[in-house]
């Protein structure tokens, strides 16, 4: 696959949380550092969810510095950009729409989960997988890094691109998806999925404060310091478990089975390896998050070179 572009879109609806870091960020630089990766902050995708014009773009600021302090910065390979600044991803759009089978959308597993509540569901929610499909072919991207989740919504793309291809000529590229296997679920603080919509995430970019705020509030059983303890099913282990070194991650395992440690210690550990391990990141983070002017200049500047990658595709969807 080296050679090839890929793309990844970020929503926008709160904080970049390590969940999104491991399984997305983290992976994305990588790729890009042998392939042309192009990084989308998905505003318009936010709509459906966000109304709030400041928060939405305080979400993008600070997004923008998370991508920048995990390493983006030094890659030339990545592009880094708002969606809504793309001329031609809405037009786009509304010729895939042209071409998209009303059940095609109604099975989409996104507006399925809403649909028994259909007052809820706005026409952005329900039309999300066009705008995605717009947004990865007017960039012709090979592949687009995805979770689990998403491989519907690929797989919509490619049918769409098809047809679109079939009745205007060879013009979009059929993108695959790239799915990371390295990263499995990452629970979060509740013991469910880690997600910005639960509230169970955490944001290692937080204070120290707020950091160990959050990883104190995680649920645990009331089993005491010396009772033996399945590290399974604890949520403190688990996140640990993914960001401590192996060697580190044994030794905690051994102490849950033998009654050797507390959940208290066991969160303190916690806390303590986020800060250490991730403390240039911090530093970097923090020193990225006040020069505002700084960050919009990277994505002004990402958008400038998106732009041209629009080119042959624009061209044909604006009408003369």
């Amino acid at each position: 696959m080296q050679g090839k572009r890929f793309i990844s879109g970020v929503q926008c609806t709160g904080k970049l949380h390590i969940g999104n870091i491991l399984s997305v960020v983290f992976p994305t630089i990588e790729i890009a550092k042998h392939n042309d990766t192009l990084v989308f902050l998905a505003d318009l995708h936010t709509l459906t969810t966000i109304k709030d014009k400041k928060q939405l773009h305080d979400n993008i600021l600070h997004n923008t510095a998370v991508w920048l302090a995990c390493g983006m910065i030094d890659i030339d390979n990545i592009i880094l950009y708002r969606q809504s600044r793309i001329k031609g991803i809405c037009e786009l759009m509304w010729w895939l729409n042209c071409l998209t089978p009303y059940p095609m959308l109604a099975n989409a597993h996104a507006f399925k989960d809403k649909s028994k509540n259909l007052s809820d569901v706005n026409i952005g929610l329900f039309d999300y997988p066009i705008l995605m499909a717009a947004d990865i072919l007017i960039m012709k991207a090979d592949y687009v890094i995805v979770g689990q989740d998403q491989k519907q919504h690929i797989e919509i793309t490619r049918d769409i691109a098809k047809k679109f291809n079939s009745t205007y000529g060879d013009i979009l590229t059929i993108p695959k998806e790239y799915i990371h296997e390295n990263i499995g679920l990452i629970h979060g603080t509740d013991g469910r999925k880690m997600s910005k919509s639960y509230n169970n995430t955490i944001d290692i970019f937080a204070t120290e404060e707020e950091l160990h705020n959050k990883i104190f509030s995680m649920k645990t059983d009331s089993k005491s310091f010396s009772e033996q303890k399945d590290p399974k099913e604890c949520n403190v282990f688990r996140v640990y478990s993914i960001i401590a070194e192996k060697c580190d991650v044994l030794a905690m395992e051994e102490k849950y089975i033998n009654g050797k440690i507390g959940y208290k210690e066991a969160k303190e550990v916690l806390l303590d390896t986020i800060l250490t391990k991730y403390k240039p990141l911090r530093e970097r983070f923090n020193n990225l998050i006040v020069d505002k002017k700084y960050l919009n200049a990277i994505l002004e500047r990402g958008e400038k070179n998106a732009q041209k990658i629009t080119e042959e595709v624009k061209n044909f969807i604006v009408v003369e």
